[in-house]
């Protein structure tokens, strides 16, 4: 009753009072009328960009709220109200953003916007964007601030423009001027709260207020932190800038002077300073000026200390913080780089808090921090950038401002203990535009080239080091036995052999395994992922989301586990691997136990990697990966650092894990030796990788990033990782007379080429990043080209036909069969095969993280390639397709004639696909004459190279029998000729080359 009489007297008052007096806090006699935004009355229309109108937009396919203009007896304006329904497991929410076409709205005249909000109460914060400045609203700055739904019924929500932030956590474009100029605004967004269901109902937005002549001036200081030896004196610069970068109207005076409340003792260990700056009417914008602050020397060895400079500004909007001058540590033994690292770690744990040691366990998002200062403020040991989290813009020297940046924030910390910051360069340092994007695993798997994967790692650290970065979440060593996953891609293949020969990308990542060269500027710490059985786990087991295998469950015996998931992992660790990183997936051993998450499982995490193999380096959770445990957070926390994790990835709860974790620690839950345990894993890592001398970025590799050297690897890698199935009359390769025809939906497109983790976590299609098409390549290489994607030109008069199909990008649960995806090609795809092939002699190029189904179309083409996803360098496949190179690629996991036959794998008891494990034909290859005569005198050489460990001269006798089983074999592959194929493959990845190729001479005889 009292809710409905309030609606009624706000109706009322509505319909009755002006505008400027039906707000819920009457404005100022001389404040300008409101202006209206969205009365949602249907004046606005539901429509996307480039038109105005109100949209929609979310993380996947069911992110995105749904929309209606409701008419509402209680609508605090008008008749209708804007009223949704949402449920987000990601991000979602609307936008009103004006038309691309049209002016942009002038703003400046205002205090702020206001809107009427229908609460529930649910504690939950709603995020509010504004658009500044730029092109359009695709192309402006992004200035956020938020509301609590703390309340229930209509409310009026003022939102002051002082109040809005930049945002850091993603702008799609470069910073503009980074400051709110209002005078050119392209509209609003909000975005709703994750993991509830919920319903909102929202009401006349408009402007409101006289506009504060502060925001059209701001002070700014050159850093947030000033570290300087003890002894030596620190310069903080003062900027004043202005909107548009005008020259000031009117005079800003900044008085300052070091306050009381920093470590560091006034006289004792500083000069205490005080004074004012004045920046006159008619200063230019961006003018510096610059407090002094000394520090003392005492000669006696001590933590850090600080020494905050208040700063009081008049005439112009303050820093959002106040700067401080930091006394660096010094004299302390774990300083000393001399020493060895197993003494400086004893040393700085011996004095670290509890507090500082749960905050050395504990990663964050950077993006999610809500404050810089919390970097210092809860001693965070680490920060990552998550899938698509960059700086703004996307450059490397952005990428290495914002990590320095960062490092800077934990020198305020009492022992400047440096982060280790990690990002998912999985495929080069793919979330930097610009970066060299080497295929994914799965095609690295396919050139069977260890050294090779090494190169392509090099250059992966080598690019990722130079901004700043130290520490990817590379490589997946999972075995992929169902391509149904959505990860396939990030696996070397489906065997345990051939994932352990490829591991050599841990020393192109990390260098010797020793951990010597980790302090060098083009090495970083490498984390095998994920331990153990992830791709293993059985369709339809997932309980995440909407997603149909992927975080499922993994049922093997012991004895499967070991032979075909924990293998690479002993490579790894022999290997030197600094990081581990478990798996979302549970294990059911068939103990009774049934389904565990590996992140809970302390047989594994601490009696098999740590105890067993001996693992010394640090086990990092995946995102958010505790909270899928049992129980309270509590129990999530104590459970998975019992279990051996080491530091936590809690994008978004770090306050709340490291509280949680000191909690259960003076409860005794978890002990002080399993805590010193952690830390000290985690220090000693920060210690090889140099960071205590060299936090910030050594960017005098930068100019390697996107190099032509570096393209060059990935471009070899990408000729090597081409797999040829079929060559039907010797069609490829293509020679440079012929009149080709490209048609298909990935020939030119830079984003289907490269796959997931492109930019974004789940890449994206169309020209996302520079490098170069598989069209282009071929335009580069050949000769007489017409492109039609659809095939929809005339196809007479040409002489060879190239239709590139395949997979547009995903990232794990999202590419999930069942989850919105199949293993067929699209029905475009289809078409411009059929139409093409139909024409004339036809090569298809399968674009793709894993097979798709060919099936009847088989017969119609003349070549067939699969291309996997080559990245940025699609001339590496055109230099295969006009023969500069040799098509050598063999196929890292089975494909399949159907999905019905899924899972199938090398060692299967039944064994009938499309193509076997290890297939693979070669161009410009001589394949050894003979028969079976042959073949048992290559058995032979290969039994005698294998008694004497002569590996290269083995796996060359091997490749000669493959080359001539497949030439008997092509075109009538059985069951009795696959299978023991594939097995040779195996064998001969294991050492075992006289099995190898008697397993082959099987082949030949049922070929």
């Amino acid at each position: 009753m009292r809710r409905t009489a309030l609606l009624a007297c706000a109706t009322l008052l509505t319909g009755l009072l002006p505008l400027t007096t039906a707000a819920a806090g009457a404005s100022a006699a001389d404040d300008p009328a409101p202006v209206a935004v969205d009365r949602f009355e249907g004046e606005v229309p539901f429509a996307s960009p480039p038109a105005e109108g109100l949209s929609t937009w979310g993380g996947d396919a069911d992110d995105p709220p749904a929309l209606e203009l409701a008419a509402r007896a209680d609508a605090p304006e008008g008749a209708k109200v804007l009223a949704g329904t949402y449920d987000i497991s990601g991000y979602g929410g609307f936008t009103h953003q004006f038309a691309n076409a049209g002016p942009a709205h002038d703003w400046s005249a205002h205090r702020g916007v206001r809107f009427w909000w229908e609460g529930h109460d649910s504690g939950k914060r709603i995020a509010y964007e504004i658009k500044d400045g730029g092109a359009n609203g695709d192309a402006s700055e992004l200035w956020t601030t938020s509301f609590a739904d703390d309340f229930t019924g209509w409310k009026q929500i003022e939102l002051p423009f002082s109040d809005f932030a930049y945002r850091t956590d993603y702008q799609p474009v470069g910073g503009i001027d980074q400051l709110l100029g209002l005078t050119e605004m392209w509209g609003y967004a909000v975005t709703l709260p994750v993991g509830v269901k919920g319903e909102f109902a929202m009401d006349g937005v408009e402007l409101y207020g006289r506009a504060d002549q502060s925001l059209r001036a701001s002070v700014s200081t050159g850093a947030a932190v000033y570290p300087v030896p003890e002894g030596r004196s620190a310069s903080v610069g003062i900027t004043v800038g202005t909107t548009g970068s005008a020259p000031l109207e009117e005079p800003v005076t900044v008085a300052y002077e070091t306050a009381g409340d920093g470590t560091a003792a006034a006289g004792e260990d500083f000069a205490p300073v005080s004074g004012t700056v004045t920046f006159p009417a008619g200063t230019a914008s961006g003018t510096t000026r610059a407090v002094r602050v000394a520090t003392l020397r005492d000669r006696s060895a001590e933590p850090a200390e600080t020494i905050p400079l208040k700063l009081t500004v008049t005439g112009a909007k303050a820093p959002a913080e106040n700067p401080s001058v930091v006394v660096d540590a010094h004299g302390l033994p774990y300083l000393d780089e001399r020493l060895p690292v197993k003494k400086r770690v004893a040393d700085l744990l011996s004095r670290l808090s509890l507090a500082e040691k749960a905050g050395q366990m504990t990663q964050a998002e950077r993006g999610a921090m809500t404050a810089p200062g919390d970097i210092a403020t809860h001693g965070l040991g680490s920060l990552l950038s998550g899938g698509g989290s960059t700086p703004t813009p996307n450059t490397p020297a952005a990428w290495a401002r914002m990590v320095d940046s960062f490092q800077l924030r934990a020198q305020a910390t009492r022992f400047q203990i440096p982060l280790v910051y990690g990002v998912d360069a999985v495929h080069g340092h793919n979330n930097v535009t610009g970066a060299t994007v080497t295929p994914h695993n799965i095609g690295l798997g396919a050139t069977r080239d260890p050294d090779l994967a090494r190169r392509t790692a090099e250059v992966t650290a080598g690019e990722t080091r130079a901004t700043g970065v130290p520490w990817t979440f590379a490589p997946c060593l999972c075995v992929a036995r169902d391509e149904r996953w959505g990860r396939t891609y990030e696996s070397f293949g489906e065997d345990p052999a051939l994932v352990e020969s490829l591991e050599t990308v841990i020393q192109g990542l990390q260098g010797r395994a020793d951990g010597s060269d980790l302090d060098r500027s083009d090495k970083v710490l490498a984390t095998a992922k994920h331990f153990v059985g992830d791709g293993g786990t059985t369709f339809g087991s997932s309980t995440t989301g909407s997603y149909t295998i992927d975080q499922g469950v993994t049922e093997v015996t012991r004895r499967e586990l070991e032979a075909v998931h924990l293998s690479p992992y002993r490579d790894a660790v022999d290997r030197g691997v600094g990081t581990v990183m478990p798996s979302y997936s549970s294990l059911d051993l068939g103990d009774g136990q049934g389904p565990v998450k590996m992140h809970a499982r302390a047989d594994l995490l601490t009696g098999v990697l740590k105890d067993r193999m001996g693992f010394d380096g640090f086990v990092i959770s995946d995102w958010n990966a505790i909270d899928q445990l049992p129980g309270d957070y509590a129990a999530q926390v104590r459970t998975s650092v019992n279990a051996g994790l080491d530091m936590m990835m809690v994008p978004y709860t770090y306050k709340e894990f490291s509280g949680t974790l000191i909690e259960e620690a003076r409860a005794g839950r978890v002990t002080e030796r399993r805590i010193d345990d952690a830390v000290s894993r985690i220090l000693t890592q920060k210690f090889r990788l140099g960071l205590f001398e060299q936090p910030y970025a050594d960017t005098r590799a930068a100019s390697t990033i996107g190099s032509a050297a570096h393209r060059a690897v990935a471009r070899e890698a990408v000729a090597e990782s081409q797999t040829l199935l079929k060559n039907t009359g010797g069609l490829l390769p293509l020679k440079k007379s012929q009149r080709v025809y490209v048609a298909g939906s990935n020939a030119d497109d830079i984003g289907n080429q490269s796959g997931g983790w492109t930019v974004t976590w789940q890449g994206s299609s169309g020209d996302i990043t520079p490098g170069t098409t598989v069209l282009e390549g071929l335009r580069e290489a050949g000769g007489p080209l017409t492109f039609s994607e659809d095939a929809s030109a005339p196809t007479t008069g040409y002489d060879v036909g190239v239709v590139v199909v395949g997979e547009t990008p995903y990232a794990e649960g999202a590419g999930d069969v069942g989850n919105g995806n199949d293993l067929e090609l699209t029905a475009a795809d289809k078409a411009a095969v059929d139409k093409v092939c139909a024409a004339m002699r036809c090569a298809v190029l399968v674009v793709s993280g894993r097979p798709q189904l060919i099936g009847d179309r088989l017969g119609e083409i003349d070549a067939l390639v699969a291309s996997w996803l080559p990245g940025t360098e699609g001339g590496g496949v055109a230099d295969v397709l006009y023969g500069e190179r040799p098509f050598t690629g063999q196929l890292p996991v089975t494909w399949p004639k159907s999905q019905a036959q899924l899972p199938i794998n090398v060692g299967d008891p039944s064994y009938d696909p499309q193509f076997p494990y290890g297939w693979g034909l070669t161009t410009r290859t001589r394949v050894p004459a003979g028969g079976e005569r042959t073949l048992a005198a290559l058995a032979a050489a290969a039994r005698a190279a294998e008694r004497t460990g002569a590996d290269a001269a083995g796996r060359k006798l091997v490749t000669q029998a493959r080359l001539l089983v497949q030439r008997a074999a092509d075109g009538h592959l059985s069951e009795a000729v696959a299978k023991p194929f594939a097995d040779a493959d195996h064998l001969a990845l294991t050492g075992r080359y006289g099995a190898a190729v008697a397993k082959l001479t099987a082949a030949y005889k049922a070929a």
